[in-house]
């Protein structure tokens, strides 16, 4: 069955790749016109735009010349060339006229040619004393018609439109009003596009380009009667004219090619003309070819692999169709094989569900004894939560219930010595202690979860100051002293005023508790501001953090203090209240001795204190 369908496929292989040779041969060319065509198409419109555009810069122009030269200043000038009053007025007049016009210089010349007024009498190089007798705007304008001439400057050295109007005074011509027009920027707006727009004068010279290396180079053969021509107008001033490297041909459909040379190689471009008879010009618009040939080139190859899908799909089908018959043969044969099979694979398949049924018991058990076990586990943590929180409540509530035992005291005494002023004042801080007990048990019912409480701007003075009336007790028994600077300028962060507090707490007894027996035993604690963000420090001169804890301080239930004289959950506590502030708890051993605690806290603006967090 093979043999049939390589002689098929050999078939549409060899007709396959003679209908590429013909597309390839005749649809390269029929691709290329097409593609060459709508490259015309293009080139027409932009052609279009751009004559459209030289007209119109030059229409614009076209009437003032004369409008100036019945000017009454310029005829009497004319009258009177060697008054220079006169010359002083109209100097000043075609200079206003020139910046009001937006043109590129105005002058007034006598029948001999000499300019006598210019618009750029103050200029550089003005055209005053100059004599422009053989440019043919002055032969035309003063045998009594309109002279038009585009050149270059043979004083400003600049390119440029002249239009020349004879001054008439009693029908009698006294000289010449030359007007002359910068085109610079139509050019300019020439650069950058997939095209070329050329202008040359009568002699097939480039004037305009937006290829600057063009400039001033002959389309056409420069021959000496061209080149005599050119000088005898002195058009280019003294400008280097050259050939350009050019070869001409024209395609089957009669469109223009032109294959220019240049530093980057040699490239081929459709040129479409047209010609200005007003200005004696010829415009030509230079479309590259090779888009358009790259484009027939895509579409011939997009062909030909259509072509070589198509063969590859015939080929396909024809050896399914090959493969189908042999499929078919082996599966009568594989069916009977099939059949004795079965019988062996179905008394294999009753052993492997009994071994299957076995192992699925032995599965549902596991997973049961794994579920008492997952209970079990969850029900330890939760008894191991609850004892870290009982645990947490007495390290908090310690604190604040020494000094109110201290305050409690302290007013029995007063009272016993009849100062019931002050013992009053003593019963409202132990009131205010209280209330501070309140607070701190709902915040370490939260301590396990994000607190509910809105964050916001707490005054840290006011914060320390609650903070000295709870510590204050611990500092006098450690006989330790709280060094407080807190800046010139009001400090506020964003965070909640009670826990704040508690942090603030936990850190400075911690510190009284590491002084403890030391000669200095002064506490600084300090506020700065860093940027958006406030520093908050508290430094000891106790023995400092070892280096091998450094990583456990926030562990909970972790103390280095001895048996008795402390939980461990102070800084566990302090961290994450801390963190629910969005801020940075850090502990660091001083360069000079001693544990320095510093809390990061965003700043915030300043607000009325809250009552309560």
């Amino acid at each position: 069955m093979n043999e049939p369908w390589r002689r098929h496929s050999i078939g549409l292989a060899l007709a396959a790749a003679v209908l590429c040779v013909l597309v390839a041969w005749f649809g390269t060319r029929a691709m290329t016109a097409i593609y060459l065509d709508q490259a015309e198409m293009r080139g027409a419109n932009t052609l279009g735009l751009a004559v459209t555009a030289l007209r119109g810069q030059l229409d614009r122009y076209e009437k003032l010349p004369q409008l100036i030269a019945d000017q009454d200043a310029i005829k009497e000038l004319a009258g009177r060339p060697r008054d220079q009053t006169l010359v002083d007025g109209v100097n000043i007049y075609l200079k206003s006229i020139n910046a009001l016009l937006e043109s590129s210089d105005i002058y007034v010349m006598t029948p001999d040619g000499t300019t006598i007024a210019a618009s750029n009498f103050d200029g550089p190089t003005p055209f005053i004393g100059e004599n422009f007798n053989y440019r043919p705007y002055f032969q035309d304008a003063i045998a009594g018609g309109h002279g038009r001439f585009f050149a270059l400057g043979t004083t400003s050295l600049k390119r440029g439109y002249y239009f020349g109007a004879p001054i008439r005074v009693d029908d009698v011509i006294l000289g010449v009003v030359v007007f002359k027009v910068d085109i610079d920027g139509i050019e300019r707006s020439w650069r950058g596009g997939d095209y070329e727009i050329v202008v040359m004068d009568p002699e097939g010279i480039i004037f305009m380009t937006g290829r600057p290396e063009w400039m001033y180079s002959g389309v056409e053969a420069l021959t000496r009667e061209r080149l005599a021509r050119t000088s005898a107008t002195r058009r280019y001033a003294d400008a280097e004219l050259t050939e350009l490297p050019v070869t001409r041909s024209t395609t089957p459909e009669g469109l223009d090619l032109l294959s220019i040379a240049g530093a980057d190689g040699t490239r081929e471009y459709l040129a479409v003309t047209e010609t200005m008879p007003e200005a004696d010009w010829t415009v030509k618009v230079l479309l590259d070819t090779a888009s358009a040939r790259a484009q027939a080139l895509t579409t011939i190859a997009l062909l030909m692999l259509l072509i070589g899908l198509g063969t590859m799909g015939a080929m396909t089908w024809l050896q399914r169709r090959a493969r189908l018959a042999e499929r078919l043969q082996v599966q009568r044969e594989a069916q009977e094989l099939l059949e004795r099979r079965v019988v062996e694979r179905t008394a294999d398949l009753a052993a492997v569900n009994r071994l299957l049924e076995e192992e699925v018991g032995e599965r549902r058990a596991t997973e049961r004894a794994l579920r008492k076990t997952q209970s079990d586990l969850i029900q330890a943590g939760k008894l191991a939560a609850l004892g870290q929180m009982s645990a947490a409540l007495s390290h908090e509530f310690n604190q604040p219930l020494a000094a109110a035992r201290a305050y409690a005291d302290n007013a029995a005494v007063l009272i016993e010595r009849g100062r019931f002023e002050d013992a009053r004042d003593n019963v409202q801080r132990i009131s205010k202690l209280v209330e501070r007990i309140g607070s701190i048990s709902k915040h370490l019912r939260n301590f396990a979860r994000k607190p509910n409480q809105k964050l916001g701007s707490v005054v840290v003075e006011d914060v320390v100051r609650d903070t000295l009336e709870i510590i204050a007790w611990r500092l006098k028994a450690a006989d330790a002293n709280l060094v407080i600077d807190l800046g010139p300028e009001p400090l506020v962060v964003r965070a909640g005023s009670v826990r704040l507090q508690q942090v603030l707490v936990n850190i400075i007894a911690n510190a009284a508790d590491a002084m403890e027996g030391l000669p200095d035993r002064d506490i600084e604690l300090s506020a700065r501001s860093i940027g958006d963000r406030i520093a908050i420090t508290v430094r000891d001169r106790g023995p400092g953090v070892p280096d091998a804890i450094a990583e456990r301080i926030f562990d909970p239930f972790f103390s280095t203090k001895g048996v008795g004289k402390g939980l461990g959950l102070g800084l566990s506590i302090s961290y994450n209240i801390v963190k629910d502030f969005g801020g940075e708890l850090m502990v660091e051993r001083h360069p000079q001795g001693g544990a320095l605690v510093t809390i990061l806290l965003d700043a915030a603006e300043f607000a009325v204190r809250e009552a309560a967090e």
